[in-house]
């Protein structure tokens, strides 16, 4: 990287700064292939080697590069270094983030210099689907894609508006190039339902929305609703396919198998505010669904299991343990979806309860289950290790280690704040509130998505997106919080910034921050911005 020196001589401490810098920036490559960096969701990318509390609450963090979009974007970006471009103009070894739009397009960006490498468009996205407004005007690829780098992969799940109607189709792309691997597969499954008879997937009614998982060999998606309109055909599925060939799997489920409702209303649908299904270290699958029948009066935890934390087998034959709070009726009754948000796997504790899950959803409480025994459901008693609250929560959580005790922290992203727990192991397992951020701005549901950079344990971020403000433009913001930096219990704000648009105030901005090799990426109306150090910058 070549020093401009502008006519004014740089001190040698600030050579040397920048020498160590751009040398980390060379070799700390660290790929983010997934929704919230792990099959756990933890949003934690414990490989971040340059950006610090220190830098990034200084003036020489910053906006670096602001590349123009043709689309609402909905999914995390991802991000790989090293990627060798086959294909357009700008052949040849690049860092790339890949971005995916509701217009259909996919883009393959360079990380430093914002060079629109590829941006292939895969079809004419639907528009407004059902009249449903919580969404963009267009909905392509609504949810993260997920990147296989054993085989230079990106499978995504594309919606378009064919002659015949709307349709998915799962692709597997080639990095380098972003063109097909293999003939795309159009999504059709088919379900038994109780009396026997069939009940078919039928793309006008369900929305993909949850992230993609790359688990077990296989891909795996999951479906809800078009603002739960058409809810009598409408139902949450989970379905999966081999990678590499994209053959579905033999088996698939459905969370709503009953045949008639009360008010003919079923779902039970897989949404989590677009958070990823997540996979346990046996290659389980866990979700949590959303609300059935506003009766309230149509749960029975086997042919309907809404309101729940699920966890499925890897091939999607069994349903394997649930956890359903013990209010779900009324969960059902009020449309207070448990499943607004995800489910976090923890990684390994010690103690005797080494397999935790965290949980929460529209009321805002958060569950801390046995992810060996979930709980099951009880009209008398939550039997899980403990609940909390933590504000309403069209959101999901985060995890990381932090530096002063070697401990895991949970954190939550509920109402207006930040807030991290302590997981306690020992002599029972719990959690431990140690502090909150000051407020994150926004005016759509509460609720905002997270994400965790350090060092090792060392200079943990918690970075959040704001909703938009009511602000002209409506504004997003980024906010970084340091977690070792209290005052009473209230973590030190180092940085807030304009970081993109939502003009789409109707459909929440379920927007998650990238961190990856001392930059920040920002995907949201219409725009990638790209954060760092901008003395670091490669040249």
């Amino acid at each position: 990287m070549p020093l401009r020196s502008q006519n004014f001589l740089v001190p040698v401490n600030l050579v040397l700064t920048l020498i160590l810098i751009t040398a980390t920036l060379a070799t700390g490559q660290t790929a983010i292939t997934t929704y919230h960096v792990d099959n756990n969701r933890t949003g934690w990318n414990s490989h971040e080697t340059v950006l610090t509390p220190a830098n990034v609450g200084s003036s020489s963090f910053g906006l670096l590069k602001t590349v123009a979009l043709d689309d609402q974007v909905d999914g995390q970006p991802l991000f790989v270094p090293g990627v060798t471009i086959t294909a357009g103009t700008h052949q040849g070894q690049h860092d790339v983030v890949y971005v995916a739009s509701e217009g259909n397009t996919i883009y393959a960006i360079d990380a430093e210099a914002g060079t629109v490498l590829l941006n292939p468009n895969f079809g004419k996205p639907v528009g407004h689907p059902l009249g449903c407004t919580n969404n963009g005007p267009n909905v392509g690829i609504n949810s993260t894609p997920v990147i296989d780098l054993t085989s230079n992969t990106l499978y995504v799940l594309i919606y378009t508006q064919d002659s015949s109607g709307p349709a998915y189709r799962i692709h597997a792309l080639d990095l380098g190039s972003l063109t097909d691997k293999v003939t795309p597969q159009l999504v059709v499954a088919s379900h038994t339902l109780l009396d026997g008879s069939t009940f078919n997937f039928n793309a006008t009614y369900q929305r993909q929305r949850p992230g993609l998982l790359l688990a077990n060999g296989n891909v795996y998606a999951g479906f809800g609703s078009f603002c739960d309109f058409a809810a009598s055909v409408s139902r949450g599925w989970l379905l999966g396919w081999s990678t590499g060939s994209l053959t579905p799997l033999p088996a698939n489920q459905i969370f709503d198998t009953q045949v008639t409702s009360p008010n003919g209303f079923f779902l039970t649908a897989i949404w989590m505010s677009g958070y990823g299904l997540a996979a346990d270290d046996s290659g389980n699958i866990l979700f949590v669904t959303g609300n059935s029948d506003y009766s309230g009066t149509t749960y029975d935890g086997v042919s309907n299991i809404q309101e729940s934390v699920v966890k499925v087998s890897s091939n999607l034959s069994t349903v394997l343990d649930l956890f359903t709070p013990k209010n779900q009726a009324s969960l059902d009754q009020a449309d207070a979806d448990f499943g607004s948000g995800g489910a976090l796997v923890l990684p390994d504790q010690p103690g005797s309860t080494p397999h935790m899950a965290v949980a929460v959803g529209k009321v805002g409480t958060l569950f801390l289950m046995n992810e060996d025994h979930l709980g099951g459901y009880s009209t008398k008693t939550n039997n899980v290790l403990g609940a909390y609250n933590v504000g309403n929560c069209w959101c999901g959580p985060s995890y990381f280690v932090d530096p002063s005790d070697g401990i895991g922290r949970v954190v939550t992203s509920g109402g207006h704040t930040v807030q991290v727990y302590k997981i306690q192991t020992s002599p029972k397992a719990a959690l431990i509130k140690v502090s909150s951020s000051p407020y994150v701005a926004g005016t759509q549901f509460p609720g905002f998505f997270t994400s965790i950079s350090s060092n090792g344990t060392a200079s943990p971020i918690i970075w959040a997106l704001s909703h938009p403000t009511v602000a002209s433009g409506s504004p997003i913001y980024l906010y970084a919080f340091n977690p070792e930096s209290l005052v009473g219990s209230s973590m030190q704000q180092i940085l807030r910034t304009q970081a993109g648009t939502w003009p789409n105030t109707g459909g929440n901005s379920n927007l998650v921050p990238l961190v990856a090799n001392g930059e920040v990426f920002v995907a949201s109306h219409a725009q990638l911005k790209i954060f760092g150090i901008k003395s670091a910058r490669k040249k």
